[in-house]
């Protein structure tokens, strides 16, 4: 990872627009960070769009997709769109079929069951009420979980037949094949009938944990912020590069970074 005032001006000059994760990367300590807010309006005031692409769950992004200065919020790891309307209603897709929904949702009680009764210690994320297609076991946001009892956790989840991803705050399991990757090239269709894989050098990802390794992979313009550095030994890909800043400040570091080579 170099610092992130080695990228070239001449390739921040052809980004032309923003993916990111949400915790730790726009908030901190829970919240939308000031300077991430402000540089998310900067952003949207020199006409770069911002879409988010977070393992939280569609109940918890409704109101942030009507109130942050975003284009759209991709939740559940790439399963439920978000956005605000032009008359300032909520709009809302899913990636699958409401009857596939169904079906899964019976497989990831059960699975959530069996992971509670393995691992001591383990328990749903508080906000697993606003899930739709996903569960997920809290390993740091409330309920703190070790090394050993994380790796327990994807074991069960794998072994139910679950795709399981650790992010900053949460392990997350889901059915299907869709991912943050699957569920950026989604939105970016569906919202503005751009192909991401047709223009991947215009396209900057932001994120901070392993769950963003998809995309720092697919992604040669890639930046995480500065706590990236606590998952540094255990990334399968890292991004290529990294703020001085952790969370929204590293957020706004790189709006300004991009905001100055325009």
């Amino acid at each position: 990872m170099k610092p992130l005032d080695q990228w070239p001006l001449a390739e921040r000059a052809r980004i032309r627009g923003v993916l990111t994760d949400i915790d730790d990367t726009l908030t901190t300590d829970g919240a939308l960070a000031p300077e991430a807010r402000q540089a998310l309006r900067r952003l949207r005031e020199a006409g770069l769009p911002v879409f988010a692409v977070t393992g939280r769950p569609a109940g918890w992004s409704e109101p942030f997709a009507l109130d942050w200065p975003l284009d759209a919020i991709v939740a559940e790891n790439g399963a439920v769109a978000l956005w605000r309307q032009p008359d300032g209603r909520l709009g809302k897709d899913w990636l699958q079929d409401a009857a596939t929904r169904q079906v899964n949702a019976r497989r990831l009680r059960a699975v959530a069951r069996a992971v509670l009764d393995a691992v001591p210690g383990a328990c749903l994320a508080e906000d697993s009420p606003g899930r739709e297609t996903d569960v997920a076991i809290d390993h740091c946001e409330v309920h703190h979980l070790d090394t050993a009892q994380i790796d327990a956790v994807l074991r069960v989840m794998r072994e139910g037949g679950l795709r399981a991803t650790v992010s900053s705050i949460h392990i997350n399991g889901w059915i299907g094949e869709h991912d943050k990757l699957a569920g950026a090239r989604w939105i970016l269709q569906r919202q503005r009938g751009i192909d991401l894989d047709a223009e991947l050098d215009r396209w900057v990802y932001v994120g901070d944990s392993t769950n963003d390794a998809v995309m720092f992979a697919h992604c040669p313009q890639s930046v995480g912020v500065a706590n990236i550095a606590r998952f540094a030994d255990v990334l399968s890909h890292a991004p290529r590069y990294v703020t001085r800043g952790e969370r929204g400040a590293g957020f706004a570091e790189l709006a300004d970074a991009l905001l100055a080579a325009r």
